[in-house]
């Protein structure tokens, strides 16, 4: 898997110092002390020294509640996690959001990487075979709805015919039928993430075709 680490600085980065978050932020350092100080953006000090740390999810967090963007942290590809058993799906999908260049994808084949990936990748989307016979998807739901650091995930399920409407019925964002089409759910993705203003991702899919 391609990883953001060369063009990225921060990628891999964990715990920032106030220095490094007022870069990230683009700040002045005075203003993440005086932010950490204050308690609006949390964190710890080295044992036996002034010095402040931020963990990176705390600096995540801070950067949301105050409309900072994120990019200079996760990159600018959007994050997808695919949770599905099933080979061709999985290569479909794959094709289509790699032709496509703006997103990152990432596979869970059971449910333990299922969870796992999500608390570790914190996926912008994921995209659920609905069939799995180990998922329960109404379940997924929920437990991202009522978790805060995960509850904006974009969640979409892929629907076999004579499943009825028990996944629309659990609240997920979008519904795509099968056969699966690669090229549906990565329209499906660029709409619910808001990326059809992308003018470099179309010139991406403009050189592929071309």
């Amino acid at each position: 898997m391609e990883t953001q680490g060369a063009s990225n600085p921060w990628a891999g980065k964990k715990i920032f110092t106030t220095g490094e978050a007022a870069l990230v932020c683009k700040v002045s350092q005075q203003t993440i002390i005086r932010c950490f100080d204050a308690g609006r953006l949390d964190g710890f000090r080295v044992p036996g020294s002034k010095f402040r740390r931020i963990p990176r999810e705390e600096l995540l967090r801070f950067m949301r509640a105050n409309s900072i963007s994120t990019g200079s942290l996760e990159g600018d590809r959007q994050r997808v996690l695919l949770i599905d058993d099933h080979e061709e799906s999985i290569n479909t999908l794959r094709q289509a959001l790699e032709r496509d260049g703006r997103f990152e994808l990432r596979v869970a084949t059971d449910g333990y990487d299922a969870g796992l990936l999500t608390m570790s990748f914190r996926p912008h989307a994921i995209v659920v075979e609905l069939g799995l016979s180990w998922l329960d998807v109404p379940g997924l739901c929920r437990r991202l709805r009522g978790d805060a650091a995960l509850k904006d995930i974009r969640l979409v399920v892929c629907r076999g015919a004579g499943m009825g409407e028990r996944a629309i019925d659990a609240g997920v964002d979008g519904v795509i039928s099968k056969p699966l089409a690669g090229e549906a759910v990565a329209l499906k993705l660029v709409s619910l993430l808001g990326l059809e203003g992308d003018d470099e991702g179309s010139r991406r899919r403009s050189r592929t075709a071309s």
